[in-house]
């Protein structure tokens, strides 16, 4: 029997994941106390059923995707469902967030009797077309998840402890989020200074796939800028060893936060950033 899947919560790569599993056959409920219609919106349509917090510790599985700061905030109002829980799940932490912050969490829930797993997530959400992000998982129970795999998800274990997922995570995000930042910051430096034409040409030249790549990350990046905020602010404290690195991806929050509020507002970053992008190509 597939198992009975509770995911956290409605966005779309929560909603994604769902929709794959309820079409793999698996029934998959969520909590919708204080969810926007949106969320409401797209849990339905993902196949996702509400239920309470003791319905979601009922659960065989409960994955744990949320923006990092909501995080722990989720294990603190779980902990005394799973406690009371006849039947102890599998709850896997599957936020972007650093390996000291997926151990809090972990410490949270460590008198509840549920098992804890550390999930990073590495891709966009699960499309149409068939494409599925990989869900990478550690710690001494991570096994408890392979069943997923059989439901429609790219599982991948890793030999590694509570921290291991999420360490993996931090890295890849800070590599591919990062340059996203950095080169969003340097075509609007280019077009305020009257470069943007010469910058797109020289790119177009000498980094013709790395300009097609920020085609491809750039634009999609401005609905997302104010969730990269906190997972940027939790890289910085995963490099926090190196004050240079953390120094860097705490200005990464930072302009991440600028970028966010010009999305919402005025759209002058944004629109620079498209119009850089949309130039003609070269014959």
């Amino acid at each position: 029997m597939p198992p009975v899947v509770a995911i956290i919560a409605q966005g779309a790569m929560g909603a994604g994941i769902a929709r794959r599993l309820t079409e793999n056959g698996v029934t998959v409920l969520t909590w919708l106390e204080g969810r926007s219609p949106a969320s409401t919106k797209r849990a339905a349509a993902a196949g996702m059923q509400g239920t309470d917090l003791a319905g979601i510790a009922g659960a065989g599985i409960i994955l744990s995707i949320l923006p990092p700061a909501d995080a722990p905030d989720l294990a603190e109002r779980l902990a005394p469902h799973l406690a009371a829980a006849a039947r102890k799940p599998a709850f896997a932490c599957c936020n972007a967030v650093s390996p000291e912050t997926v151990r809090r969490i972990a410490a949270i829930l460590a008198g509840s009797g549920a098992a804890f797993v550390d999930g990073g997530i590495i891709g966009g959400p699960p499309r149409p077309d068939g494409y599925t992000p990989a869900l990478y998982l550690s710690g001494p129970e991570a096994a408890r998840l392979g069943v997923l795999g059989r439901h429609g998800l790219d599982i991948r274990l890793l030999d590694g402890p509570v921290g291991a997922a999420s360490a993996l995570k931090m890295s890849y995000a800070g590599i591919t989020k990062g340059l996203v930042a950095l080169s969003s910051a340097m075509m609007l430096a280019a077009t305020r200074a009257g470069a943007a034409e010469g910058l797109f040409r020289g790119l177009e030249r000498s980094q013709p796939q790395l300009l097609a790549w920020f085609g491809r990350m750039v634009p999609p990046m401005y609905d997302k800028a104010y969730r990269w905020v906190g997972e940027m602010e939790e890289i910085a404290d995963f490099v926090a060893p190196d004050a240079g690195a953390r120094a860097a991806y705490q200005a990464i929050a930072q302009f991440y936060t600028q970028l966010a509020e010009d999305a919402a507002g005025p759209n002058e970053a944004t629109a620079a950033l498209s119009a850089f992008l949309a130039q003609p190509k070269s014959d």
